[in-house]
């Protein structure tokens, strides 16, 4: 209650309140895609700007890299959700979002945003494999956490936590010899593979 009346918190809410005018924009749309992480979505966005086609065939052991870093921001991330239990900023209004609501979004905290983390986490991860496009990586990893402010389900101070637990967990992953190795063995990888994939804007 302290936090939702302080300068942040009267900021983060007057960002939920703007971005809900950027319905139906493209970059609305766009915030759908980095919405979904797997489907054609934000492991896309990433594969564009990484400019190859990360996926389970060409690529196993970065897929593997990324999907354990899914589940080790779920194991990181929950205890802060629960600890701080903040509430979404979709809560108590009707204003348009761009997923569906559901119930869960009642009970699951906002803070820290687990995608915000995902995509930062995946941004530092596969700037390492190809420092080439850190450029790219990092502003789609900033970019896809700002996503779930234009959607209405984070708020912008959500994001940053989201970002900055990542980047602690990805150094603390550096750590762990298998970690180590299963990133040579992706950059190995990366700069082995055909360039792709399709459909990049």
């Amino acid at each position: 209650m302290l936090f939702r009346s302080s300068p942040h918190g009267k900021a983060d809410r007057t960002l939920f309140e703007e971005t809900r005018k950027l319905e139906g924009s493209p970059r609305w749309k766009t915030a759908i895609q980095d919405n979904d992480l797997w489907g054609g979505g934000a492991l896309k966005r990433f594969s564009c700007a990484l400019g190859v086609d990360v996926n389970e065939t060409q690529t196993p052991v970065t897929w593997k890299i990324l999907h354990k870093i899914e589940l080790d921001v779920r194991t990181v991330g929950t205890p802060a959700k629960d600890f701080y239990d903040r509430k979404r900023p979709l809560i108590g209004n009707d204003a348009p979002l761009c997923v569906p609501r559901e119930d869960w979004m009642k009970t699951n905290a906002s803070s820290p945003s687990g995608h915000a983390m995902t995509a930062w986490s995946w941004a530092l991860v596969l700037t390492e494999l190809s420092p080439a496009k850190a450029d790219p990586l990092l502003t789609l990893g900033r970019e896809s956490g700002e996503s779930r402010v234009i959607c209405g389900v984070h708020f912008i101070s959500d994001v940053e936590a989201g970002r900055s637990l990542g980047s602690a967990m990805v150094a603390r992953l550096h750590s762990e010899p298998a970690f180590q190795a299963d990133m040579a063995a992706a950059k190995r990888e990366i700069a082995a593979a055909k360039p792709g994939p399709q459909g990049c804007s």
